[in-house]
């Protein structure tokens, strides 16, 4: 049996791409998702990753999930904090609820995401912790502090969880992508989309593969050198 793979949000979008690019590389991989039971089922029969539904937002509940993906699977020996919301405004515009219902999935969903696993990785003496944050952590955007906060938070969170985890084989590393199309991008209008297009010095948006290549290789073998690092997939929009 291959190593297990935790893949947050993994139905869908990019996290769809990270499951499947993990499973063709030989893992055993669980795909978490938290409302769209039907996408979740016909991904399941598209490509045989198993899914389980739970609000990364909550402590006990992903506790609860990540032990039934152990009991299913084995240990989780990679986990990729992928799952994110936006609820964007104006700061002057934004509401206390939407400030802490992105808090509370994109920044304190890491910590619900890694925390259980992090003891059997140090027991183990190896983990790949990855988290998907943004270029918008890195730069900011108008209308999404709650977004760019959390963000850079995830990157925060990965350099220290490095420093903490290198003696125990545990790396932990950051994916931080530009405008991906996804079905949230390629559903906004056209003419907003070719302003995003405008400001990517590559001419175009980056697609989930090319973001699921990077945490492929994060999660392999010959990425254990490379520990607390970020890696910027924005065709050239923004330089860190």
């Amino acid at each position: 049996m291959g190593r297990v793979a935790l893949v947050t949000g993994g139905s869908r979008g990019i996290g769809e791409a990270i499951s499947k690019k993990l499973k063709a590389d030989g893992f055993e991989v669980a795909a978490t998702y938290a409302g769209n039971d039907e996408k979740a089922a016909a991904f399941t029969n598209e490509t045989g990753i198993k899914t389980y539904k739970w609000n990364v937002a909550d402590y006990d509940a992903s506790k609860e999930g990540i032990a039934k993906v152990e009991a299913d699977l084995g240990p989780i020996d990679v986990v990729v904090a992928n799952a994110g919301i936006t609820r964007d405004a104006p700061f002057h515009k934004m509401s206390p609820e939407q400030w802490k219902e992105v808090i509370d999935t994109n920044l304190t969903g890491v910590f619900n995401t890694v925390h259980p696993v992090w003891p059997g990785m140090r027991e183990r003496k190896f983990g790949r912790v990855i988290v998907i944050s943004s270029v918008n952590g890195q730069k900011g955007q108008f209308a999404q502090v709650n977004y760019a906060a959390t963000k850079a938070g995830d990157i925060g969170i990965v350099r220290s969880l490095a420093q903490e985890g290198a003696r125990a084989g545990i790396t932990a590393n950051v994916v931080a992508p530009g405008y991906i199309a996804t079905e949230m991008v390629m559903a906004v209008p056209e003419k907003v989309r070719e302003s995003i297009i405008s400001q990517i010095p590559a001419g175009r948006l980056g697609e989930p593969e090319e973001i699921a290549r990077c945490v492929a290789f994060l999660a392999s073998d010959d990425a254990q050198f490379i520990n607390g690092s970020t890696i910027s997939a924005n065709g050239a929009q923004f330089f860190s």
